[in-house]
């Protein structure tokens, strides 16, 4: 009998060796070790996910909010760290994807011709 896990528990291994996992790595460590560049970022992640959350509530976000959220992501992202930070965090995303679009690929396949 197949074990999904076991192999899913190798590729989560697999993903921590990958080159843009450990850039990733050693930026939030770089942000960590930055008392102001992490202040920064909590209050930037602190903003998003709090309008992240009203919107899954269904409220409507205000003017304002998106407005005061665009400023804290201006001032976060003007901070070189968090933006190799972040810059980092999309190239690991992109791998993330493309692993998922494999995973994904044998579902896809049973609907092929409807």
């Amino acid at each position: 009998m197949i074990n999904i896990y076991e192999d899913i528990n190798k590729l989560e291994a697999s993903l921590r060796q990958t080159d843009e996992f450990k850039i990733l790595k050693d930026a939030v460590e770089a942000v960590r070790a930055d008392e102001e560049a992490t202040k920064l970022f909590t209050n930037f992640r602190d903003i998003q996910m709090k309008l992240q959350q009203k919107q899954m509530n269904g409220e409507e976000l205000q003017e304002d909010e998106l407005i005061f959220a665009q400023k804290a992501a201006q001032l976060a992202q003007s901070s070189p760290k968090i933006l190799a930070m972040l810059e980092a965090e999309m190239a690991l995303s992109k791998v993330i994807e493309e692993v998922n679009r494999i995973l994904v690929k044998p579902i896809q396949s049973l609907y092929d011709g409807l």
